[in-house]
């Protein structure tokens, strides 16, 4: 019976600091945006966007060219299911790493 009391205790307390830690996160959000903080990372986020585009492009062709046979046709017309596999395999791998660079 201790231990539901405690359990009890425990969620109670819980929620009733929801509203101020939400109330504190508002603010704070509040604070970003007037220090123009938040046109300073909507900017950075489309530079990501488009750098990680380009890359995207980039790894495409290059997977074009180098398969020695037309990998529009293998996909569309031959319905080469490992190709599209392997070439969404790279483009995931590639986003992977994307990921992790703009994470640091």
């Amino acid at each position: 019976m201790h231990a539901l009391t405690t359990l009890s205790a425990g969620i109670t307390s819980a929620l009733g600091t929801l509203p101020m830690n939400l109330a504190s996160a508002l603010q704070a959000a509040d604070d970003e945006v007037r220090g123009g903080r938040l046109i300073k990372f909507v900017i950075e986020s489309a530079v990501f966007v488009g750098m990680g585009l380009v890359l995207f492009m980039i790894a495409f062709f290059i997977m074009t060219k180098a398969a020695p046979f037309s990998v529009r046709k293998e996909i569309e017309e031959d319905q080469n299911t490992a190709l599209g596999i392997v070439m969404g395999s790279v483009i995931i791998g590639l986003a992977i790493i994307i990921a992790a660079a703009i994470g640091e």
